[in-house]
């Protein structure tokens, strides 16, 4: 695994600062390359550290935290630590690794940075064969934008998603869903193994499925019919070959 998370702390409040930086020296996985008080400061070195991960104010004087992310290339992991919950959609949309509402324990610190740091360290391992691959660890939800609020969905709820032109409508065992979204970009945030795109139009729930007959899936009394663009790599899920 990766030794160690490089990071920063951005924050105009003293107190915050130190809050922050005495969170940091408890988790020996993080390494602190430095504090400033303002995103511009911290940006006159970002060049030279490359640091992984920034805790990042939204609400500082020059320059505000939600404003700096766009400006950040390459950008390194953030988690936003701030007094304000209304900017939450808004940190989403900016693919924010974590919010942080203020004040927030270490408990609740420490659960979002070992994420990223398990994260972070199976992206750097190199592949393992099937036979002594560890088992991966269920996903049991994810987070999207629907209109104009982030909704969790649980993916054991999911049966199958169908495409709509710009948009994907998330059929559940509760209701459907409307997000605007790609496939490939959902697909990421699925667990390969447990789905399954099956048409240029269908992705379904492998463990939904009812019967298969005919190159054509019942989920639900919904059919969903099987591609030959995806009917090898689908098949190969069935029998377990991946």
């Amino acid at each position: 695994m990766k030794e160690k998370l490089s990071c920063y702390i951005i924050d105009d409040e003293h107190l915050a600062q130190e809050i922050l930086e005495e969170y940091v020296a408890k988790v020996p996985f993080l390494e602190l390359k430095g504090t400033f008080m303002s995103p511009l400061e911290a940006a006159a070195q970002m060049d030279q550290d490359k640091p992984d991960l920034l805790f990042l104010d939204i609400n500082m004087p020059d320059l505000d935290g939600l404003s700096f992310i766009p400006m950040l290339n390459p950008k390194p992991m953030i988690i936003l630590t701030t007094a304000y919950d209304q900017y939450a959609l808004k940190a989403f949309e900016l693919e924010v690794k974590d919010y942080l509402v203020k004040p927030f324990s270490f408990e609740r610190f420490y659960k979002g940075v070992l994420r990223l740091y398990k994260e972070q360290s199976s992206r750097q391992q190199p592949e393992k064969k099937e036979s002594i691959a560890e088992p991966k660890l269920e996903q049991e939800y994810i987070f999207l934008k629907v209109g104009h609020r982030i909704q969790k969905i649980s993916t054991r709820d999911i049966l199958f998603v169908e495409g709509m032109k710009d948009y994907l409508r998330i059929h559940t065992t509760k209701d459907k869903i409307m997000t605007l979204l790609s496939f490939s970009k959902l697909e990421e945030l699925l667990p390969a193994q447990e789905f399954s795109r099956v048409h240029r139009s269908f992705m379904v729930a492998i463990d939904k499925i009812d019967h298969i007959e005919k190159n054509r899936i019942w989920i639900a009394d919904q059919v969903i019919p099987i591609s030959d663009t995806y009917s090898d790599n689908f098949y190969k899920k069935l029998r377990g070959i991946n």
